[in-house]
């Protein structure tokens, strides 16, 4: 039994996330979790809000609420909404929590004893009409990269270049508008991670079963222009955790706290902190330091593209100047952008099919499916109404929900609500069986890598074989001249519909409950031997007839959601 450390890329806390940052992060990090337990395996997975920063500031003064009551519902509201969509966090936990508390100011000191961590006097915008500096996502304006004129003050959502404030082009104040802005001095602390470039550069040499978009993000900040650059890992804001050495004052660093993207990342490892007071689980630390037991353990991270920077060389430069034995990530499984309808999902500018919308509209394995077999992994994907209903319609609802129906009401019809009795494999079974087997195997392969779209396509190929077999076969034209065949053939098929429910779980976790509670089954073993596996339902055992599977999309239906999500959506 191997051991699973999984993280996902932890979602703002700003507001409710669109199927884009699903599909980048929580919802394959979950396949993978429920495949690993369905193996057998021990699984760790972990999840939390990112609740610092300028993004819960602004929402909340949106929302006229103080940041921590703003934050404290939006999470609730999220993870309401991971429960919703089946995301089988072992903790779903809070950036915010006393326990990344004291793991980020005691990161600090660490990282101060090492001499890593500098401070320095730079030069921040100051906004009049706001009376306040303005860090990172306060302040708007062009890219001096690419050109886009909606730049944030700490990257660019365009071309993905990490950013100052003051490299901002016409830069304006997010709060007010306001283009009075000056530059003044104030200091703060910097992690010296340049000086961390050999060290960083070797580790991701290392990782050479990395996807390229992993490496390729990576080494274009190790390597272009400048190189890796030291990083500000302090704010002027009032929201945030307190810049301290471990327990004591920082002199000079009163008011101020850390940079959300230094106490983020470092939530993952506070996370399990928080699963175990929690009363989850005991022993958070042989999952996280390798001096405790975690030296077996592959941790495995889920993230978008644009947060693979800070997980390939800032986090790392964190757990590696600490000087502590943490565990560090074995493999980063990064996703490119899921597009909508001709544009980009964007949380803050309210474009696209947001979670709690989608929900509305259908239930959560509709959309697992679609967003999981359509997973952006090569390349950006784009999201439609027209495509979305036409693999509901004929992948969920033709090919495994036509299946389940036709085989449990014909063996109603004819044998009755048990597994019948009769007749032999033949040669037509043997073969169904062999190409079973070659199949499962290879969806095991692309599921262990992480293969999302890959491992879809195969197990849609299993679903696939089970329907030509039933056509090929054709028991309701046996049962005329040759009972005991089909009997033979319905129990074969019965027995396949507990199969599919087995490895589809992962994908589709409602539909697969619901086929094995109609099965009557509670022996979810993944088949190690595809011949025995479709034994597991003996003669006589009984069933019963699943209400619907998946239904099919209309176009009347399919026309209506267009209409209502045509890309936007008020604050």
């Amino acid at each position: 039994m191997a051991r699973h450390l999984i993280t996902s890329a932890i979602p703002y806390i700003n507001g409710i996330k669109h199927l884009g940052n699903l599909v980048g992060s929580q919802l394959p990090a979950d396949l993978f979790a429920r495949y690993q337990r369905g193996r057998g395996h021990e699984v760790l997975f972990l999840c939390a809000t990112d609740e610092h920063g300028t993004p819960a500031e602004l929402a909340a003064a949106q929302a006229g609420k103080p940041v921590a009551e703003f934050c404290a519902e939006m999470h609730e509201t999220q993870a309401e909404i991971a429960r919703g969509f089946r995301l089988s966090f072992d903790h779903f936990g809070r950036s915010s929590s006393p326990q990344n508390h004291r793991l980020t100011q005691a990161f600090a000191a660490r990282l101060d004893e090492a001499g890593l961590i500098e401070e320095r006097i730079e030069t921040q915008i100051y906004s009049k009409a706001d009376g306040r500096y303005l860090p990172d996502r306060y302040i708007e304006g062009t890219c001096p990269n690419c050109g886009f004129e909606s730049a944030r003050g700490d990257q660019c959502d365009n071309c993905t270049k990490q950013l100052d404030p003051v490299d901002l082009i016409n830069p304006r104040s997010v709060i007010s508008g306001s283009t009075d802005l000056e530059p003044r001095e104030t200091k703060h602390l910097y992690l010296k991670q340049s000086g961390m470039r050999g060290q960083l550069s070797e580790w991701i040499d290392g990782k050479t079963d990395w996807p390229i978009l992993t490496t390729s993000i990576a080494k274009k900040w190790l390597n272009d222009g400048d190189g890796l650059q030291d990083r500000g890992i302090t704010r002027d804001l009032d929201w945030g955790i307190p810049v301290k050495k471990g327990e004591n004052e920082w002199p000079g660093m009163e008011g101020k706290v850390f940079y959300v993207w230094f106490d983020a990342p470092i939530e993952y490892i506070a996370c399990a902190q928080e699963w175990v007071d929690a009363g989850k689980g005991a022993d958070w630390e042989r999952w996280w330091r390798t001096d405790r037991g975690a030296d077996d353990v592959r941790y495995t991270q889920f993230m978008g593209k644009d947060n693979v920077p800070f997980h390939t060389l800032s986090f790392p430069a964190t757990i590696f100047g600490s000087g502590e034995p943490w565990k560090l990530v074995d493999y980063i499984k990064s996703f490119n952008y899921l597009n909508y309808d001709g544009g980009q999902f964007s949380t803050s500018r309210g474009r696209g099919v947001f979670m709690d919308q989608a929900l509305e509209v259908l239930p959560a394995d509709y959309w697992r499916w679609w967003l999981l077999s359509h997973a952006p992994e090569s390349s950006d994907a784009e999201f439609t109404w027209e495509n979305f209903q036409q693999s509901v319609n004929k992948d969920l609802a033709d090919v495994l929900g036509n299946f389940v129906s036709r085989v449990t009401k014909f063996c109603r019809s004819k044998f009755g609500e048990e597994v019948p009795a009769g007749g032999a494999y033949g040669a037509r079974e043997e073969q169904l069986i062999a190409d079973l087997e070659r199949r499962v195997r290879a969806y095991e392969g692309h599921m262990d890598a992480i293969e999302v779209r890959k491992a879809a396509a195969e197990l849609r190929a299993i679903w696939v074989a089970g329907n030509e077999y039933l056509q090929d076969a054709a028991p309701w034209a046996s049962f005329k001249t040759d009972p005991e065949a089909a009997a033979m053939q319905i129990r074969l098929a019965l027995n396949l519909i507990r199969l599919y429910a087995v490895l589809s779980a992962p994908f589709i976790p409602d539909a697969s409950a619901q086929l094995m509670e109609a099965m009557r089954s509670d022996d979810d073993a993944w088949p190690g031997d595809v011949a025995q596996a479709l034994t597991t339902l003996p003669v006589g055992h009984g069933f019963s007839v699943p209400d619907v599977t998946f239904r099919k999309i209309t176009d009347e239906e399919r026309e209506d959601w267009q209409t209502r999500f045509a890309g936007k959506r008020s604050a």
